[in-house]
C-alpha cells in the first residue's frame, strides 16, 4: 500500500466523521460502509459519557468535528509532502501508549504511525478506549491492508521497535526507565497559556473562552494560565466569557469548582470569580479544573524570553500579537496535522527508524 492509498483511506475517514457534528448527527449516504459503521459510531457517541463522565456528547462531537476538518485530502497531502517516504521500505512496529484526558487524544500518533506505513501496537487509556477500535475496523474495511497493521493490547507491551508514550510527569519517568533502550518519544504534562495586552476585542476574548472551557480545560492545548499587564481590568474578560456560564451546570465541573473555591477561601487566597470560573494569581502553569491562573508582566519581550526558557512546560501560546508560532484566539483545539505535540516531529522520528 503506497502513501497515496493511505492518504485516501484517511480522507474517507474524515468524510465519514463529517456526519457527526455539534449541529447534528446526520447520515449522508446509504453506502455499504455507512450501513456497517454509522450506527455503531452514533451509539458509541451517545454512550461515551457512561464510560467517562468528562466525555459529554458535545465534547465528543467537537473532537469528531476537529478531525473531520484535519483529515481533508488537501491537509493530508500538504502534511506528508514535506517528507521523503521512499526510504521507509521496512515497516516497524510502534508501541503507542495513549492518554485519555480528552476524546481521541491519541489519534494523531495512531495516524502518524499508519500514514508512514508502520504497524501500531496500541495500549489505550481506560478513560478513552472505545472509539479507536471502531476507527481501526473502519480503516480495515476501507482497505484490507490495515488488517495486520493495528493491534490493541491490555497486557505488557512486547515485540516492538520504538515507543510513543504520553502521560503525566510521574509516568514519564517510568516510561523513560522502562523504554530507555528503544527509540522513543515520551511526553509529559504541558499546559497552554494566553498573553493578553488589554487591546483585545470582546470577540477575541470570547474566543479565548473556547480555548479555556472546551473539554472542561482538560487538554494540554487548553489555556490554563493568563499573562496580563499590570493593572489589567478583568471585567471585560469576565463579560466576554459569560456565554460559557452553563458549564457550571455540569455536575463534575461544579463539584471541582466548589471544592477548589473552598480550598482557596480556607487558605486565604485572593481570587476573582464569576460563578463558574475562578482566576487566581499563581506562577504555576497547571491550574485545577474551574480555575485559570494569571500572572502580571511588565515587558512583552521579557515575557517572551521567560516563556522560551520555560517552553518545556508549555504546549502553545495564544495571543493576537504577530509572533511566529503563536496561536490565534479560539484555535488551540484545532491544530493542523503538522502542529506536533511538544513540538516533536513525529513523522521525522518514524521515518528515521
Amino acid at each position: 500500500m503506497n502513501l497515496a492509498q493511505r492518504i485516501n483511506a484517511f480522507q474517507k475517514l474524515g468524510i465519514f466523521f463529517k456526519q457527526f457534528s455539534t449541529a447534528k448527527i446526520e447520515k449522508h449516504s446509504n453506502s455499504e460502509i455507512n450501513t456497517l459503521f454509522f450506527d455503531a459510531f452514533k451509539m458509541q457517541i451517545e454512550r461515551a459519557q457512561e464510560f467517562n463522565g468528562w466525555f459529554t456528547k458535545e465534547n465528543v462531537l467537537k473532537a469528531f468535528e476537529s478531525w473531520s476538518e484535519a483529515l481533508s485530502v488537501e491537509n493530508l497531502i500538504e502534511w506528508t509532502s514535506k517528507y521523503s517516504f521512499s526510504k521507509n521500505t521496512s515497516p516497524k512496529t510502534i508501541a503507542i501508549i495513549m492518554a485519555g484526558n480528552i476524546p481521541l487524544v491519541g489519534f494523531h500518533d495512531f495516524l502518524s504511525v499508519l500514514i508512514t506505513g508502520n504497524k501500531a501496537l496500541i495500549k489505550q487509556s481506560s478513560n478513552d478506549k472505545h472509539f479507536l477500535p471502531l476507527i481501526a475496523k473502519f480503516l480495515e474495511h476501507t482497505n484490507p491492508y490495515f488488517k495486520n497493521k493495528i493491534t490493541f493490547t491490555d497486557t505488557v507491551l512486547t515485540d516492538f521497535d520504538a515507543v510513543i508514550a504520553t502521560g503525566s510527569n510521574n509516568t514519564a519517568r517510568y516510561f523513560e526507565h522502562y523504554f530507555g533502550k528503544y527509540p522513543s518519544i515520551i511526553r509529559q504534562n504541558r499546559n497552554s497559556v494566553a498573553i493578553l495586552t488589554g487591546k483585545e476585542t470582546e470577540e477575541e476574548l470570547a474566543l479565548l473562552g473556547e480555548d479555556i472551557f472546551q473539554y472542561f480545560g482538560l487538554g494540554c492545548r487548553s489555556v490554563s494560565k493568563l499573562f496580563v499587564p499590570k493593572n489589567y481590568n478583568f471585567d471585560m474578560l469576565f463579560k466576554a466569557i459569560y456565554k460559557f456560564n452553563n458549564i457550571i451546570n455540569y455536575k463534575k465541573y461544579e463539584n471541582n469548582y466548589d471544592y477548589n473555591k473552598a480550598v482557596y477561601i480556607m487558605s486565604l487566597f485572593n481570587i476573582l470569580e464569576n460563578g463558574f470560573v475562578m482566576l487566581k494569581e499563581d506562577k504555576s502553569y497547571a491550574s485545577p479544573i474551574a480555575t485559570v491562573f494569571y500572572e502580571f508582566y511588565d515587558d512583552f519581550d521579557n515575557l517572551l524570553n521567560k516563556l522560551n526558557t520555560e517552553k518545556s512546560d508549555i504546549q502553545c501560546v495564544v495571543s493576537n500579537e504577530n509572533v511566529v508560532d503563536f496561536v490565534k484566539f479560539g484555535q488551540t483545539q484545532h491544530p493542523k496535522l503538522w502542529n506536533y505535540a511538544d513540538n516533536v516531529d513525529t513523522i521525522s522520528f518514524l521515518l528515521k527508524l
